[in-house]
């Protein structure tokens, strides 16, 4: 299974509308079939916040098969639902 990660925090509206879009993709995509979203906030560890904090939203890609994750370059906010699902297909 693969898992969107995004790396956020409280207030951001960046974030907020890149989660939206995600969880419309995630509820309708049939091109990029099942996938988990999991949202982390930053505020919650020191090291999350170091790395991310002026950087945010931070996507990356993670599969069970290699354990590794793979940082997905930011889409701009402007960017459609439909946009961001190419965008993702790019990097299933």
């Amino acid at each position: 299974m693969i898992t969107l990660i995004l790396y956020s925090k409280p207030g951001c509206h960046l974030c907020e509308g890149l989660q939206e879009k995600l969880e419309k993709i995630q509820a309708s995509s049939q091109k990029l079939g099942e996938f988990q979203l999991e949202i982390r906030d930053i505020t919650t560890r020191e090291d999350w916040f170091q790395t991310y904090q002026y950087e945010i939203p931070v996507l990356f890609k993670s599969s069970d098969v290699d354990s590794t994750e793979q940082r997905i370059p930011r889409p701009s906010p402007r960017m459609s639902v439909i946009q961001l699902e190419q965008l993702l297909q790019k990097y299933w």
